[in-house]
């Protein structure tokens, strides 16, 4: 009888929120086939459950995930294909989910490491991790995680990082919009639960919507911008969510949607 893979993702959930937590520290989080596929089944379970409105993506260990499994891939070589692959699945899962992503990095990071943190929706890191984009190094490029990275960081100091693999701190990384905040590692977990607790005041739809808002193209000119994010304002009002919102504010009350404490 075959035994099951090692859980390499354990998943919690309390009060609307789901913690998604990288569980390799032997090999520091590295994205190896099994970990990667793991979390892909996690985000895919957590994505589909009602019951689910915010994902936390955390780590044990003192790293939050150093990039691709090295090992994994020199052994790859001769099959001709390398695990990295599948790191392209995994940004896009994240960066799609219709519910908010929360990274909560308490370690350092490296490489592909920092595509899953520019992927999540808010990152909140403790000052004293560590980032570097390692690639160059390594005689290879930041290709797949480019297209969460990029969105995030200011231009300069993506050609900066990129071209000098330089290691920067948590401060640095929120100055360059790869992080959210930087807090203490006393005040991480405090820091990470007040965001979710903001979050799931926000309704599911409307969250949704927002985050395809934010990732909207512009239209060509600003009529045109105005009259369709017009209909999207008025169907929003129109919503079963928004009638329950404007209801619980005329009625001083919490929407219907706030998981119960």
């Amino acid at each position: 009888m075959t035994s099951a893979p090692d859980p390499l993702v354990r998943v919690s959930t309390a009060q609307g929120v789901t913690t998604l937590t990288l569980d390799s520290p032997h090999n520091r989080n590295a994205l190896s086939t099994p970990l990667m596929t793991q979390l892909l089944d996690a985000l895919a379970a957590a994505v589909a459950d009602d019951a689910v409105r915010v994902i936390v993506l955390s780590h044990t260990g003192p790293v939050f995930s150093s990039g691709a499994d090295l090992k994994e891939t020199a052994a790859a070589y001769e099959a001709g294909t390398v695990p990295v692959a599948m790191l392209g699945d995994v940004l896009a899962a994240i960066w799609e989910s219709p519910k908010p992503v929360v990274a909560r990095v308490g370690g350092s990071a490296r490489a592909g490491g920092l595509g899953l943190i520019a992927a999540a929706d808010l990152a909140i890191c403790v000052e004293d991790a560590t980032f570097a984009f390692t690639e160059v190094r390594l005689g290879v490029i930041p290709a797949v995680i480019s297209a969460t990275v990029l969105p995030r960081l200011a231009p300069r100091a993506a050609a900066e990082l990129y071209l000098t693999g330089d290691t920067f701190d948590g401060r640095r990384a929120a100055e360059i919009g790869l992080v959210t905040t930087v807090t203490t590692a006393e005040a991480l977990d405090e820091t990470v639960a007040s965001y979710c607790r903001a979050l799931v005041r926000g309704a599911p739809a409307a969250l949704a919507g927002a985050k395809e808002l934010l990732r909207r193209p512009p239209a060509a000119d600003i009529r045109a911008e105005l009259a369709g994010l017009r209909e999207l304002s008025v169907r929003y009002f129109h919503s079963a969510e928004g009638r329950e919102g404007v209801a619980a504010f005329r009625e001083k009350r919490t929407p219907r949607w706030v998981p119960e404490t």
